[in-house]
């Protein structure tokens, strides 16, 4: 694997308004591009919330009044963020990583993997359905599988942000809101590490995250001050 340069790591320990974030990602990535600020990858919690993909269908929002709605931006649908759910957002140059953003995609999935291995939890992406799954089929019932991660990213002149969510023990019943990713069949639902069986900490799922990240993108993680806290690197 090629190795790249560190890649700034931070972690936001109180809930990050939506907005906030959407502002610091858009200008960090400005940064990367225009003024050589490090890259980086940014830890955090949101309040609840959900965010629309540029290809969210109106009907998918299922319950508008339950929890603010944000336009992300990025790709996909619908979304929940919440407390309980680890988001990592990824401020990457695609450029210098391959310039190919299938693999920049699929790159993201196999990191998910990666860690969920750390939790004795097998992961799997599935044809036609972004994010990372676990197969929930009981013996002698019908196939069923569960989202554990979802996926959504945007890029600017090869510059990556938003990124991955992560749940490890959010409020799964919040996910009624919307149609998640769009995806309506009940064989597919959402799940958690704790409804798993994993009851882990955030800081735990962290350090799965940071080594798996590293091994899938040849770039050592360096702590950094929180974002919201310190001024943009550059």
């Amino acid at each position: 694997m090629q190795k790249h340069s560190p890649v700034e790591w931070a972690v936001s320990d109180a809930p990050v308004p939506y907005e906030a974030a959407l502002a610091f990602m858009e200008a960090r990535a400005r940064a990367i591009r225009e003024d050589g600020a490090p890259e980086l990858v940014w830890f955090l919690e949101h309040p609840p919330l959900y965010t629309a993909g540029t290809s969210a269908r109106p009907e998918d929002l299922r319950d508008p009044a339950r929890f603010p709605v944000y336009d992300a931006g990025r790709g996909g649908q619908y979304t929940y963020h919440g407390p309980g759910q680890r988001v990592a957002y990824v401020m990457l140059d695609v450029a210098t990583r391959g310039r190919d953003v299938r693999a920049f995609v699929a790159g993201l999935e196999a990191w998910i993997i990666r860690a969920l291995v750390a939790f004795n939890v097998e992961g799997g992406v599935r044809e036609g359905r972004v994010g990372v799954w676990v197969d929930r089929t009981e013996p002698g019932g019908p196939p069923r599988e569960d989202k554990i991660a979802a996926i959504g990213v945007r890029l600017k002149r090869w510059v990556s942000f938003h990124g991955i969510s992560l749940n490890v023990e959010p409020e799964l019943e919040h996910f009624t809101g919307i149609t998640p990713c769009g995806i309506a069949d009940p064989r597919y639902g959402v799940t958690s590490l704790a409804c798993l069986g994993r009851v882990v900490s955030l800081p735990e799922v962290d350090m799965a995250l940071k080594a798996a990240f590293e091994a899938e993108f040849g770039s050592e993680l360096v702590r950094a001050p929180d974002p919201l806290n310190a001024p943009i690197s550059g």
